[in-house]
């Protein structure tokens, strides 16, 4: 997305629902907001870090707002307002070079955010550096990361719209990296690890790209990012892989392909359950909850999980299918009491 500066922002014509701020404005915060906006976009000369952001929805009219951000976050689900209504909303956001996948391009600088939904409508926006926020890490696949392109989508791209005010998401996962090359490449753990806080959440779902990893070095890698959160007082969560669509003429996903055993024989889910075990370690099983979801769907229903209609592809999600398994994560983190349900959407 083309950067805004202040001076083209200034120029430009702004929606209605920018023209004039309501009487219930949002209060002053370092940053404000309606200045930096478009109708359609809005951009913050930030630097990195993370930022509270607190918008007011709603028009004259009746509106439905979502909004994204950065490489095609999704920080915010569609919000309906009546004609007249205002509503407040509240989200915390990374921001970050590179602003997508740790090893792709380094994006615009600053705080991007796109208003989307079937009617948008922004009456005002406050953003602020967040003082008390806790961080959720992503260690993943291209399965979880911030996708650059349609129609591909990583369920940690989804993630960040589940979550309120104080949670935010740092999605360091990389297309193509097995646990092999993710400890190995500098822009990658060599990059997390540092920046783990106290508290900080850390999911690790490391497999897809596991191909020939044999047992023994996949669950010492596994070990090693556990230890390695925990040498800086963050809590490490394993999380099994997503399935890869590829059904038996059963309508069942019981095979390797599906279930991610790779040629040696490494059954990754196992592994990593056993690690967890081990170790102690919180454990959600995503490759239990992603196969009773598609085998629920059968045949034809799951393909819009997947993107097999647009590539024919059975392992990466649509955005569709990215926002079921980040909802399925999200009632995994709570049922956990891994974050408190306050702290969640469950829309």
């Amino acid at each position: 997305m083309r950067r805004f500066t202040v001076a083209a922002l200034t120029a430009a014509t702004l929606g209605t629902v920018l023209s004039a701020v309501p009487a219930q404005a949002l209060p002053g915060s370092p940053t404000s907001g309606p200045e930096n906006c478009t109708a359609t976009a809005c951009h913050f000369d930030v630097a990195p870090g993370t930022y509270d952001v607190t918008v007011l929805l709603g028009g004259e009219s009746a509106a439905s707002t979502g909004i994204a951000g950065e490489t095609r976050r999704s920080l915010l689900p569609e919000t309906v307002t009546a004609a007249g209504e205002r509503v407040a909303r509240s989200f915390t956001v990374n921001v970050r070079t590179p602003e997508g996948e740790p090893t792709g391009v380094e994006g615009t600088p600053g705080l991007d955010l796109v208003l989307g939904g079937s009617a948008p409508a922004l009456a005002d926006i406050r953003v602020a550096p967040a003082r008390h926020a806790r961080q959720i890490f992503l260690v993943g696949d291209s399965t979880s990361c911030d996708q650059p392109g349609d129609p591909y989508s990583g369920w940690g791209q989804q993630l960040p719209q589940y979550l309120r005010k104080g949670l935010s998401v740092a999605n360091y996962a990389d297309s193509g990296e097995s646990t092999v090359s993710y400890l190995a490449d500098p822009r990658l753990w060599g990059t997390v690890q540092p920046l783990i806080r106290p508290g900080d959440l850390v999911l690790v779902q490391l497999a897809h790209n596991d191909k020939q990893t044999d047992e023994a070095t996949y669950r010492a890698n596994l070990e090693t990012l556990v230890a390695g959160v925990r040498e800086k007082g963050g809590e490490p969560v394993l999380l099994t892989p997503i399935v890869r669509r590829w059904f038996n003429a059963d309508g069942t996903l019981n095979n390797d392909t599906a279930l991610l055993v790779n040629g040696l024989g490494v059954n990754h889910p196992a592994v990593t359950r056993s690690v967890a075990a081990d170790k102690g370690v919180p454990l959600i099983d995503l490759t239990a909850r992603t196969k009773a979801l598609v085998e629920s769907l059968g045949v034809e229903a799951s393909k819009s999980v997947y993107l097999y209609n647009e590539k024919r592809d059975n392992t990466h999600t649509s955005v569709h299918g990215a926002t079921l398994y980040a909802g399925l994560v999200r009632d995994e983190l709570v049922a956990q009491h891994l974050v408190p349900e306050g702290r969640v959407r469950l829309r």
